[in-house]
């Protein structure tokens, strides 16, 4: 059992110290492209599969809430928190739908779409990343290391460089911290 804690804390550590390779400017971009949005007063969309649905939901909290720093609240919503509407889309339409079809009632122009997806090829997110774009939406993605559909529709997308899915989710919430830290700093910072 040693052996294997070990060998799993030393990939995750191998992992977080690739994340330095990855282009800071591609996290600085997002975190610009989040702040513009905030400051234009539209809102953040946020959604994921499996744990990426959950990564969704703690995003979206983090911006609603606070991260670090006291401020106002940022509007950010995670689509898959909805079950009402995830079942009653899913068995009216298909599941595919369930985030696009949501981003056709509540998106409008200048929202933000931040698409999770490890594979960056779900059915459901490519869905809502063709909705977002066709409603003049900004997308952002955040994918592992693969080439994907996500990153093709994406305006910008954030590629953690692994490709094991539970390496990729440890990935994506250092991320997603990262981008918290620069948003309040820069709204903040610049009253």
């Amino acid at each position: 059992m040693k052996n294997v804690i070990e060998s799993y804390l030393k990939k995750s550590k191998y992992n977080i110290d690739n994340l330095l390779n990855v282009e800071n400017k591609e996290i600085i971009s997002c975190a610009k492209i989040l702040v513009k949005t905030i400051k234009q007063d539209k809102k953040i969309l946020i959604c994921g599969n499996g744990g990426s649905a959950s990564d969704a939901q703690h995003f979206a909290a983090e911006l609603i809430g606070r991260f670090k720093l006291d401020r106002r609240a940022f509007p950010a919503i995670s689509l898959n928190t909805d079950t009402s509407a995830i079942t009653a889309i899913a068995n009216d339409y298909d599941y595919s739908k369930v985030f696009s079809r949501q981003i056709e009632g509540i998106g409008n122009k200048g929202d933000l779409l931040f698409a999770i997806s490890t594979s960056g090829k779900s059915k459901n997110i490519i869905e809502a990343a063709l909705t977002a774009r066709s409603k003049k939406i900004k997308v952002i993605g955040l994918t592992g290391a693969k080439n994907s559909k996500l990153e093709k529709y994406s305006d910008i997308c954030i590629k953690a460089p692994c490709e094991i899915t539970s390496h990729i989710q440890e990935l994506h919430i250092t991320i997603i911290h990262l981008l918290c830290i620069l948003v309040e700093l820069e709204i903040l910072e610049k009253k």
